[in-house]
């Protein structure tokens, strides 16, 4: 089947859908990025991410403890991505509701660019300490 373009599609190629031709809601590729996620790192993606009154984070890993994750995605490729300071409060207040030790703000430059996670320096120094522990064995 051939792509239709609208007006809107000329400045968001890669948001086209494949069977109508219309733009994939954003909500299509934050799915898309949480699954990737998860399944990198071993966790689970949140129902309606994190929307509930008893579960909060777009991914969590571990039980009891471990990680509690926010993902950002872009739409359409980008050269650039703003961090808001917001993001990392939330993600933290969270993280003691859900009894999670860490939390990362983790997002990307576009639909099929890598993912990156930002962290705390407590947790940065954590995951130094651990990996020049290992490397010195």
């Amino acid at each position: 089947m051939r792509l239709q373009k609208d007006s809107s599609s000329r400045d968001n190629p890669g948001r086209l859908h494949k069977d109508d031709g219309k733009q994939k809601p954003t909500r299509y590729f934050s799915n898309r990025q949480e699954k990737s996620i998860a399944k990198a790192v071993g966790g689970r993606q949140t129902a309606n991410s994190g929307a509930t009154a008893y579960s909060k984070g777009d991914i969590t890993e571990g039980d009891r403890k471990g990680w509690l994750m926010e993902a950002k995605t872009c739409v359409k490729d980008q050269k650039t991505f703003t961090m808001q300071e917001e993001w990392f409060t939330k993600n933290r207040e969270e993280s003691l509701f859900m009894k999670k030790d860490y939390t990362a703000v983790v997002f990307n430059f576009g639909p099929d660019k890598p993912n990156y996670y930002c962290v705390d320096e407590r947790t940065f120094l954590e995951m130094k300490n651990a990996l020049d522990e290992i490397n010195n064995q």
